[in-house]
This record gives C-alpha cells, structure tokens and sequence, in this order.
C-alpha cells in the first residue's frame, strides 16, 4: 500500500490555498426493514476520534488524513456488512477542493489506524470513478490507477464512466485507497466517487467481457 509518508511528502502543492485535508462523504444503504440500527450500529462499532465527522438525515461526512478517512469508511461498511443484509454505500471523496480547511486540526494525527480487522472476509464489488481536476495528462491519472487495480488483482472490467473491482472487502477498499492517493499526487484537486456493495442477492453481471473498455 501507499504509505503516508509518499502522500504528505511527495503531494504538497495545493490549488487556490487548499489543504491537504482528505474528505469523504457517503450514504449507507442496507436492504433491510431494520436499516436504523444497522447504520447506527456501524456508527457507533467505528473509532472516529482521529477524523472530523458530522452526519445529518441524508449522509455522514468523515475528514483527515486519508488513512484516517478510508479507515473509518471500510470500517462502518464492515460492520453493516456483518448483519448480513445487501449493503450498498455510496461515496465521494476529495483531496484539495479550494478553500476547504475545515477539520484541518486532524491532519496532525499519526498514522496508526484505529479500526480493527472484523475477521470475517466479504465478497465485496466496486464501481469507481477517478475525476483528476485541471491536468491535460488526467486519462494517463485514471489508466494509471486501473493498472495498480489490475496488478493487485482486484479489477475486473471497465464499464461506462466507471471502473470495477472484486474481491474481498480489505482488498478492493486497499486498491481504492491506492487509487486515490497514487493519482493525488498527480493533480492538486481529485475526486473520486464509490458505490461499493456486499451480500448482493443478484448473481454477478456479466462485467469481465467489459475489460479494456
């Protein structure tokens, strides 16, 4: 994986004085008639003490370094996961949006993740989007980070304005975390968006066929 040190060293130039501050924000959506306590079960199972949260009826919004930010996100899927019910999340998430400083205070953590393994492996698909603002190369960004996913082992076809993967959930979260940082280094301002799902009551599609669209 990408270490933090590559992030915050190699990735300082930051447009219009933005921060480097990673946000996320994302709606959890459990096929289940007791969603509630599965959400909120999910929040409170989660350490978020290292990042800046604030969740309201429609989404949760999670800001930090981006190991902080992606470990509290996997987390929360993880433990809605284990109720077993299809869960789907639904996220965007953004390093260097102009004037965006809020939270900056939690970019002085360290980098120990607080969010321990749930110990039980998910059957996890992905469709992601890599959006590298203001970079004529921005194509040569998003082949890049497919790939990485590729190497990893985690990509399995390209479909219209995405990219997927499978696998278990620690791997494909992995590969989107190193999608998004290896391709923040090469832009000041990116976003990337996830709807990311488990336990899917629907056999696979016919995603493979799709590759190197």
């Amino acid at each position: 994986m990408i270490t933090s040190n590559s992030f915050n060293e190699q990735n300082k130039p930051a447009a219009c004085g933005s921060s480097r501050i990673v946000g996320c924000r994302f709606s959890l959506f459990p096929m289940s008639g007791h969603f509630v306590p599965i959400i909120l079960g999910a929040l409170e199972n989660t350490d978020t003490s290292k990042v800046w949260i604030k969740s309201d009826d429609i989404s949760t919004c999670v800001r930090g370094r981006h190991e902080h930010v992606f470990d509290v996100v996997q987390s929360i899927f993880l433990q809605a996961a284990k109720s077993g019910e299809h869960v789907v999340l639904s996220a965007t998430f953004s390093v260097g949006c102009p004037g965006d400083t809020e939270g900056d205070v939690f970019m002085s953590e360290d980098d120990v993740r607080l969010n321990k393994d749930t110990g039980s492996a998910v059957d996890t698909a992905v469709q992601f989007a890599l959006y590298p603002m203001g970079v004529p190369h921005y194509m040569d960004v998003i082949y890049n980070a497919v790939k990485t996913a590729e190497i990893e082992g985690t990509f399995s076809g390209g479909i219209h304005y995405a990219s997927r993967l499978d696998g278990d959930a620690h791997q494909v979260f992995r590969s989107l975390e190193n999608a998004f940082v290896a391709s923040s280094i090469q832009t000041s301002h990116l976003v990337m968006t996830a709807t990311i799902s488990c336990n899917s009551p629907s056999a696979k599609p016919d995603h493979v066929q799709n590759k190197g669209e």
